[in-house]
Formats: C-alpha cells, sequence, structure tokens
C-alpha cells in the first residue's frame, strides 16, 4: 500500500488562528514521513489554501476536500483538525468531514460542540458527579449588575470567553470595577460569556488519547505554576511559567485523577488526542483529614501541538513518542472507517 495523505487543517477565525499555525508546524514535525504525505491547510473563512512545499499555495475544493498540485488532484485519506476555536474546535469542521466520509483526528461534532461550550460542559459533568465552580452565563446582549455578580459567584472571580481558548480575553476580577469591563473585553472574543467563581488551588493538565486497537491511555499529569496571577496567555505562550511533568502529588491523587479524565473522556465520547484541565483544591474528607479535591476547568478538545505544548511534555514523560501517539490516532479512525 502506498503512503496515506495526511491534510493538517490549521489557522481558523479566532484570535487563535497563529497559535494553531505553530500547532500544525509540530504536528508535521511528528508524522512519519515514511508512512505519510503530509501537508498543511491555513483556514481563514473561506479562504482555505494548501501551503505547498515550494512556497507556493493553491486553493481547496471545498465540494470533496481535494486539490490541485502540479497538475495532479490531491484527495486526503485523513484530516489532522488542529484549529484552536472556531471552525475547528465547535464541531463545524467535524460536521463537514462526517458529510464527506472523510476520517478526522478528534471527537465528533457533538463532542466538539460541547467541550467547546465551557458553561454546557461543566454542567453536563456535573450531573455525573464531577466537581465544578459556581457559575452564570451571559448571552449577548443580557446584563448584570456587579452585585448580581458577587451575590452569585463572589469576588475574586474569573470572566471568560464561553467559547474560545487560549486565555484570550480572560480576566481575574479583584474589585467591583473590574466586573464590567471584563465582561466587554469577553465579549470581543465570544457573544457568550462566562462568570466563574475562583477555586483556590494547583492548575494541572492531563492528556489523553484513544490508541489504534481502541485502549483509551491517560498521559501523565502536568503540574502549572505560573509566574503571573492565573494561567494566562503570556504564560502559556510567552514562558512565564513554570510546567512540572509528572505533578507533585500522592499516587493516589494521582491515580483518582487519571481515573476521571479517562472517565470524562469515556463520558463525551472523546476521540484522537484531548486535555482535561483541573484545579486541584483542599478539601475535608469525611474522617477529618484534609484530602485533594478535583475540580474541572475545562477540555480542550484540539489541544496545542507545538514544542513545548503539554501534550509533547506528558508523551516524553511517559516515555512515548509524538511520532507513534499520531500514528495510534490516526490509525485508529482509519481502521474505524473500514
Amino acid at each position: 500500500m502506498g503512503k496515506k495523505i495526511v491534510a493538517i487543517i490549521a489557522g481558523g477565525d479566532s484570535s487563535e488562528h497563529d497559535v494553531s499555525m505553530r500547532s500544525a508546524a509540530g504536528i508535521s514535525s511528528w508524522l512519519d514521513t515514511e508512512k505519510y504525505i503530509v501537508y498543511t491547510i491555513e483556514v481563514r473563512g473561506l479562504n482555505w489554501q494548501v501551503l505547498l512545499s515550494d512556497g507556493t499555495t493553491t486553493e481547496v475544493n471545498r465540494h470533496d476536500f481535494s486539490f490541485v498540485e502540479k497538475g495532479q488532484t490531491i484527495h486526503p485519506d485523513f484530516a489532522y483538525i488542529t484549529i484552536h476555536g472556531t471552525p475547528g474546535e465547535n464541531g463545524i469542521l467535524q460536521g463537514y468531514f462526517e458529510l464527506l466520509q472523510i476520517p478526522y483526528s478528534s471527537c465528533n461534532l457533538l463532542a466538539a460542540a460541547i467541550t467547546f461550550d465551557k458553561f454546557t460542559l461543566n454542567q453536563y459533568l456535573k450531573g455525573f458527579g464531577v466537581k465544578i465552580a459556581d457559575a452564570i452565563l451571559l448571552r449577548k446582549g443580557q446584563s448584570i449588575s456587579n452585585e448580581e455578580v458577587i451575590e452569585k459567584v463572589g469576588l475574586p472571580c474569573f470572566i471568560k470567553p464561553n467559547g474560545a481558548g487560549s486565555s484570550f480575553g480572560v480576566t481575574r476580577c479583584k474589585d467591583v470595577s473590574d466586573i464590567q469591563p471584563a465582561i466587554a473585553t469577553a465579549h470581543k472574543e465570544c457573544p457568550e460569556v462566562m462568570i466563574e467563581s475562583e477555586i483556590v488551588g494547583t492548575e494541572i493538565a492531563n492528556g489523553v488519547f484513544r490508541k489504534a486497537n481502541g485502549d483509551i491511555h491517560v498521559l501523565p499529569i502536568t503540574e502549572v505554576v505560573s509566574e503571573n496571577e492565573f494561567f494566562d496567555y503570556n504564560a502559556k505562550y510567552n514562558g512565564q511559567v513554570t510546567e512540572i511533568t509528572p505533578a507533585r502529588f500522592s499516587d493516589e491523587t494521582t491515580k483518582r485523577i487519571k481515573a476521571l479524565t479517562e472517565a470524562i473522556y469515556t463520558i463525551i465520547g472523546g476521540e484522537g488526542i484531548m486535555r482535561v484541565d483541573y484545579i486541584i483544591s483542599k478539601g475535608t474528607a469525611s474522617d477529618g483529614s484534609q484530602t485533594d479535591v478535583i475540580n474541572l476547568l475545562e477540555i480542550n478538545a484540539t489541544p496545542g501541538m507545538t514544542a513545548t505544548s503539554f501534550i509533547p511534555q506528558q508523551a516524553k514523560a511517559d516515555d512515548l513518542q509524538m511520532k507513534d501517539i499520531l500514528d495510534e490516532v490516526i490509525n485508529q479512525k482509519l481502521g474505524a472507517k473500514k
């Protein structure tokens, strides 16, 4: 059999466009060129351009996801979605590839839509016993008084876009005067805004993926120690953070976190590589002893895949090669198509 053609779909229409392009470069560098012919497609609205090896571009025919190179029509066998934000993280591209019956890397349309909507995701998983912070959803056109915010979630609180990532538009509000400007900032990124109470604790990230044989593999946990007030954009992408993998928890807490990650992945119908983020706070057990409380922060269905992202760090700590993990993801999806 010949090499499979893999198209990495990157870019997108959100503030995370450039981060997505860096993730595409990471994925491209890890894919096994002995097995795959790799193209990167940059998406901006309805402008889908294939970045060719000679530095030129060619347009994608969106009717069948094909393109022409040197007079030959190319039909990719597999789409690796690494758009952070719309349309790759919220189910839009997943629905498109479902219609064309082209295997793709991430979870399905419904799971992508749910994980992208932070408020909906948290309320859904709350029904399964997952601990979450108190939160308010504010839709476009709605307003809320400072007094209501303080009454319902208290201060400090976080005000963030309900459907976005990479900490764009996120504000930690310590004073009443911060609230309305923070809502306006979040609205610039998304029509819906989530106002969430602060949980004091240790932020962690836990990657997970489904292997070619269908088994779920949970990666080591990364502990996040930000130099800033929280894990904001500068901490994520400009090095203002210390990331410790594996995280410094007891064996018992580590097992509980990884078991919860696998359970959440199963509940939402996880596929491909996902990352579950938590805040680990301190609580009191029934016997009066202190215990670690696992609070869900969010799920990233198309996590960052740059060389310094969490997933590559966790793979290294697990003695796994990114090349092999991507192989598992692609083969699992291609096998499911048969």
